[in-house]
């Protein structure tokens, strides 16, 4: 006689990946489309030397003076979550995460844009 289980069980572990995996791709592009939608704001700052990429992939004040600091919390907020996801595909901490795309994010800034070393200390990009 024919055992339905191996099939059953198959099936019902798909199905649990399935289940995980699509409210992980949807989660990823909504982030994707907010991060995108402040980047001019992001941009306008960094322009102004009002912010700077720390070396933990993150974005910080280099003065008192904060505008639009919900803009800039929910991008860090952002962030944290996409290295969360990240870490967790790459089964690497967020921390190091972080820490590689603040190396990227070095090669992409503009001159004039302000940049964290791996010390902590701040500088232009020339």
């Amino acid at each position: 006689m024919l055992s339905y289980r191996p099939l059953i069980s198959l099936f019902m572990s798909l199905l649990f990946l399935t289940c995980l995996f699509i409210p992980m791709q949807v989660e990823a592009q909504s982030v994707k489309e907010r991060m995108a939608a402040r980047l001019p704001i992001i941009n306008a700052l960094k322009d102004q030397g009002i912010i700077g990429e720390d070396n933990q992939g993150f974005l910080q004040y280099r003065s008192v003076n904060q505008p639009d600091k919900q803009v800039i919390d929910t991008e860090n907020d952002d962030r944290q979550s996409v290295y969360l996801l990240i870490g967790e595909k790459e089964m690497a901490p967020p921390l190091l995460v972080g820490q590689r795309r603040a190396q990227k994010l070095v090669e992409l800034a503009k001159p004039g844009h302000w940049l964290q070393n791996k010390f902590g200390r701040w500088y232009q990009k020339k």
